[in-house]
C-alpha cells in the first residue's frame, strides 16, 4: 500500500513535469513562428495544463476503468471551478473580463449541459438495450463544438491583435523545443500510467470505488498545473489569466478530452455520476450569478470563500458516500 501511494505521488510529479515541458517547448516553437502571446495562452498553455487529464482519462478508458475516466474529467472541472477559483480569489479578488463573463463561462456551462445530455441515453430514448455510453457519434459532436470554440478563440485573437504585451515565454532552439515536446509527451504517458494503476490499487485497498478515486485523487492530482497557474497569476494580479485558465481548461476537458477519448474508445457511463455533473452545472451557474449580479465582473473574497467551502462539503459528501 505504501508503495502504491509513493508511485501515485511520483506519477503526479512526472505528469506535472511533462505538462511543464510540453507547454514550454510548444510555446517557444509557436513564438518562433510569430504566433501572438494571446494565441499561445488560449491554445498551447490551456491545452498543456489539460494534458494530465487527457492522459489519465484516455489510459483509464483503454484499460476499461470507465468510472475513473469520467470521474477524472468531471471531478477536475469541479476542482478547477470551486477549489482553484476559490483559492485564487482568496489570494487576490479577481476582476473578470467582460468577454469571459458573457461568452466563455456560458460556453463552459453549455459544455457541461451537453455532457449530461449525450451520456444519459436511457433518459431520452437513444439507448440500445438501456445502456448509457459516450459513443463515437457523441464524441464527434463534442469535437465539432470544440472546433467552434477554437474558431471563437481565433476571432478573439484578431480583435486583440494590437494588445501584444510582454510575453514571458523563453525562446529555445528548434531542436531543444522539439525534444521538450517529445519528452513532455513521454512523461505524460508514463506518469499517467503510474497514476492510474497505483490509484486503482489504493482504491481497492480502502474499498473505494473507481468513481470516488476519479472524482477526488485523480481530479485533484491532474489539476495541479491549473492550480499552480491560477494561484501564481492571482498573486501577480493577472486576473484574466487566473480565471481564463480555469474556464478554458474546463471547456478543453469536456469537449476535447472526452471527445477524443470517446472517439478512440466509446466509454460506458455510470448514471450515478449525474449528481456530480449537477454539482458542476450548479457551480458554473453560481459563478455566473456572482459575476452578473453581485458587484459585476468581480470575484470577491467572500464569493471565493463560498466556492471553496462548497467544494470541501462536496468532497466530504463523496468520501462518506464511498
Amino acid at each position: 500500500m505504501i508503495l502504491s501511494i509513493f508511485l501515485c505521488l511520483i506519477g503526479f510529479a512526472i505528469l506535472i513535469l511533462g505538462a511543464h515541458l510540453l507547454v514550454k517547448g510548444a510555446s517557444s516553437a509557436a513564438k518562433r513562428k510569430g504566433i501572438s502571446n494571446l494565441a499561445i495562452g488560449l491554445t498551447v498553455v490551456a491545452f498543456g495544463t489539460s494534458m494530465p487529464e487527457f492522459t489519465v482519462s484516455m489510459l483509464a478508458a483503454l484499460d476499461g476503468k470507465n468510472d475513473a475516466s469520467f470521474g477524472n474529467v468531471i471531478g477536475s472541472n469541479s476542482f478547477n471551478l470551486l477549489f482553484i477559483l476559490g483559492v485564487s480569489g482568496l489570494i487576490y479578488p479577481l476582476a473578470v473580463h467582460r468577454n469571459t463573463v458573457n461568452k466563455e463561462i456560458p460556453i463552459s456551462l453549455g459544455a457541461a449541459i451537453l455532457l449530461w445530455l449525450v451520456v444519459n441515453d436511457s433518459w431520452h430514448g437513444w439507448s440500445q438495450g438501456g445502456m448509457n455510453i459516450l459513443s463515437r457519434i457523441d464524441s464527434l459532436v463534442f469535437l465539432v463544438f470544440f472546433c467552434g470554440f477554437l474558431y471563437y478563440v481565433y476571432l478573439s485573437m484578431k480583435e486583440a491583435k494590437d494588445k501584444n504585451i510582454e510575453d514571458g515565454y523563453h525562446l529555445y532552439s528548434t531542436g531543444i523545443a522539439i525534444l521538450m515536446i517529445l519528452g513532455g509527451l513521454a512523461f505524460l504517458i508514463g506518469g499517467g500510467k503510474m497514476v492510474v494503476n497505483s490509484s486503482v490499487k489504493i482504491a481497492q485497498y480502502y474499498g473505494w470505488s473507481e468513481k470516488l478515486i476519479g472524482l477526488t485523487i485523480l481530479a485533484a492530482g491532474t489539476s495541479l498545473p491549473e492550480l499552480a497557474t491560477s494561484a501564481v497569476a492571482a498573486y501577480h494580479k493577472h486576473d484574466d489569466i487566473a480565471i481564463g485558465n480555469v474556464i478554458g481548461s474546463n471547456i478543453f476537458n469536456i469537449l476535447f478530452i472526452l471527445g477524443f477519448t470517446g472517439l478512440v474508445h466509446p466509454i460506458p457511463y455510470n448514471a450515478e455520476m449525474n449528481k456530480d455533473i449537477y454539482v458542476l452545472i450548479a457551480g458554473t451557474v453560481a459563478l455566473m450569478v456572482f459575476l452578473f449580479v453581485f458587484r459585476k465582473h468581480k470575484l470577491d473574497r467572500w464569493k471565493s470563500f463560498l466556492m471553496l467551502a462548497a467544494y470541501i462539503l462536496y468532497t466530504v459528501y463523496l468520501i462518506r458516500l464511498g
